[in-house]
């Protein structure tokens, strides 16, 4: 069975639904090779395909959209072999379909129920219309693992109000989906059971008016019908943005570590945001402040070549495998980083991560 199914529905009005579900459940549908290579070619053809009139991105299973990139195989990459150009085109192809989703030219709705992290959150941020439920579990957990935000996420966490940004890469803190819309990384929220209603909605429309505005219209009218189902749910970001903003208010990595970790509180939500603090990577947490400050002003063309320069470098280095190690290979939680804390990380030893293994005409992104 394939690890991606497409479909493609016949509306009311003559027109063409393509859909596309990654369909691999026991990983959480998480990102791999075969993937990449499967959905490219097909979106390239519904993009010629004049009767293609949009595109529902989602998946096979309740747990998850996807739950991230493969990382137990790019563990095994990264061990197996001095030789790391398969890994390399791994995250080049991945970065180009993430550059190629945001910038397609028909509508893309993206169904983003149950986990949606790292690679999952990149193709999620790059659809036109994202569709949180209320099982939504999104994050960014790289610094878990000794990596950085990446797939687009130095252009959407950049886009975020505040420092909420690099406050959810520094944290790695999960929101669901009355933050996510707050936030701006989702556009509505839509009760889970209400998935067959909108594929109906959708093929019943005749689709005389711009796609846009067909997608639009529907998805206002379920999330209002859906109202009720997102009340209870938490909105942790909401309820602690002073906060928040107070701890992040900092110049340096350094202070910032250091306000969240002096906070006094007997507040489960903030106790959790300090315990994963503890855990992650120093050396990654300098990495993500100075690739979102970098990124600032950056094109989205700019921050995907940047991402790969920075993905491979990091790749070469021990704190990923190391990272990916303790978490998720011996699981024994206990990571040996390079530097124990983040006051020790020699901001020399960062500027080696950000210089690109290529030339300008040279680089695997210089054509997107």
């Amino acid at each position: 069975m394939s690890c991606v199914t497409f479909i493609e529905h016949c509306t009311q009005g003559g027109q063409v639904l393509g859909e596309v579900r990654l369909n691999a459940e026991k990983s959480l549908n998480a990102l791999n090779w075969e993937m990449v290579q499967l959905i490219r070619p097909k979106l390239e053809q519904w993009q010629k395909d004049e009767r293609i009139c949009a595109v529902l991105f989602g998946s096979e299973g309740e747990k998850a959209f996807c739950a991230g990139g493969d990382i137990v195989k790019l563990y095994e990459a990264i061990n197996r072999t001095d030789d790391k150009s398969g890994m390399d085109t791994f995250f080049h192809h991945e970065y180009a379909l993430d550059y190629y989703l945001h910038t397609y030219s028909k509508p893309l709705i993206g169904w983003g129920k149950g986990i949606v992290m790292g690679g999952g959150m990149g193709l999620f941020n790059a659809c036109h219309f994202r569709v949180v439920t209320e099982t939504s579990h999104l994050a960014m957990p790289e610094v878990n693992i000794g990596l950085y935000p990446d797939v687009g996420a130095s252009w959407f966490l950049n886009h975020l109000p505040r420092r909420n940004g690099l406050f959810l890469g520094l944290t790695a803190c999960a929101i669901y989906a009355n933050d996510a819309v707050f936030l701006g990384l989702a556009d509505r929220a839509i009760a889970n059971s209400k998935r067959a209603e909108l594929l109906d909605r959708l093929l019943s429309d005749s689709w005389t008016r711009p796609g846009v505005e067909v997608i639009d219209g529907i998805l206002r009218q379920l999330e209002a019908e859906s109202q009720a189902t997102f009340r209870a749910l938490p909105h942790a970001i909401q309820d602690h943005q002073e906060w928040i903003d107070n701890v992040m208010a900092k110049d340096s990595v350094v202070e910032m570590v250091a306000g969240v970790l002096s906070s006094e509180s007997d507040d489960p939500w903030i106790n959790k945001i300090q315990s994963t603090l503890k855990y992650g990577s120093p050396v990654s947490m300098h990495i993500i402040k100075r690739q979102l400050e970098r990124c600032r002003h950056a094109s989205l063309k700019e921050v995907f070549q940047t991402e790969l320069d920075l993905t491979v470098n990091i790749s070469r280095h021990r704190e990923l495998p190391e990272g990916i190690r303790a978490l998720l290979i011996d699981k024994d939680r206990q990571p040996q980083w390079t530097y124990k804390t983040v006051e020790q990380v020699d901001e020399c030893f960062i500027d080696g991560f950000f210089d690109s293994p290529w030339t300008a005409d040279t680089h695997p992104l210089r054509c997107l």
